[in-house]
């Protein structure tokens, strides 16, 4: 038996047909020295009914969804490989997904995140080569909707889509892994952005192709989505940014709410999905009210975790805030993607 060199975490919600497909998509691999891991969230054994006796995959079985953070620390808890892979439930992996992670992580000692290039599996164009962040928080898929030839070229970016990534343990003992209080959306991003306090970068494999089926758990949009987004964009706020950055949220925030509002009268943009799904921009209101409500809620753990992180800082808040400028995301084009 090879050593196992990346142990690949799967979460599942669904565990459907979908999920059958990204397995055997890393039967397909041509590097071997990997094991699977699924974690069931379901509450009903739904992988194990839909894999059977798959002998080269565990599975961990939730008795309810603990969320996408918290599924994958199950999987690093439980693992001593020198290398954590996330893959999402319906994405399928190129024959030379992992060979290429491995060799741009590995080129690197200071990189402590790898990111695919993720496309969508519909359209075949980019879901995301890497991460950008908007000043107040939203982070968004670099090259989203582009063509995938406009990204061949290995270049440092901010950080990986949790969707495909490759993070080094080093990185994760060193952080503590997922934050599991954000549940579901941006804890990749917040994950990304406690990385780079570190002083650990991230390099972005375009040969570490994955075909992705966007949103298919959760759906593209939903008031479910919208609330986890929202909340969970403050909640990196407060652990991350710099103060200095902090006063420029509001502004940003405004004119993001403004562009999703243009957009989805004109039927486009994120927020013009709610109205193809009968969803009123009243209950989106709703939704924003109850995000900040619940920062309010948790702020004393919040401010804690954002000691924290200062604590153990390689990077000056200077050196951060040069470092969001480099990787931003325009607020309207978060509003219109």
């Amino acid at each position: 038996m090879p050593e196992i060199r990346v142990t690949i975490a799967i979460p599942t919600l669904a565990a459907d047909s979908k999920l059958v497909c990204c397995i055997r998509s890393l039967e397909a691999q041509i590097r071997r020295d990997f094991a699977v891991v699924v974690v069931d969230n379901s509450g009903q054994r739904l992988a194990r009914q839909r894999l059977g006796a798959e002998s080269n995959v565990e599975i961990v079985e939730n008795n309810e969804n603990r969320g996408f953070g918290a599924a994958i620390n199950q999987v690093y808890s439980r693992s001593s490989s020198p290398f954590l892979a996330v893959l999402n439930d319906d994405a399928v992996a190129a024959p030379q997904w992992l060979a290429a992670l491995l060799d741009v992580i590995e080129s690197r000692p200071d990189a402590g995140m790898c990111a695919s290039q993720v496309r969508l599996l519909a359209s075949g164009q980019i879901d995301s080569a890497g991460m950008l962040i908007c000043a107040d928080g939203s982070s968004r898929q670099r090259g989203h909707l582009r063509p995938p030839d406009e990204y061949r070229r290995q270049e440092e970016v901010l950080l990986p889509s949790g969707s495909a990534a490759l993070y080094r343990r080093a990185m994760l003992d060193e952080l503590g892994g997922f934050d599991e209080d954000f549940f579901l959306y941006c804890e990749d991003t917040d994950l990304g952005l406690r990385a780079r306090w570190a002083g650990w970068t991230c390099l972005y494999a375009p040969q570490a192709i994955v075909d992705h089926a966007y949103s298919s758990t959760a759906g593209r949009a939903s008031t479910l989505k919208a609330y986890y987004v929202e909340r969970n964009r403050l909640f990196l706020l407060v652990k991350n940014f710099p103060i200095g950055n902090l006063l420029a949220v509001p502004l940003v925030t405004v004119a993001r709410y403004y562009w999703h509002v243009i957009f989805m009268l004109e039927g486009r943009g994120a927020a013009s999905h709610f109205r193809e799904d009968s969803q009123s921009g009243l209950r989106l209101v709703a939704v924003v009210i109850r995000a900040h409500w619940a920062v309010l809620q948790n702020w004393n753990k919040l401010w804690k975790k954002r000691r924290d992180i200062r604590k153990t800082a390689r990077l000056t808040s200077q050196d951060f805030s040069r470092l969001l400028r480099a990787h931003a995301i325009a607020a309207r084009e978060v509003a219109e993607l």
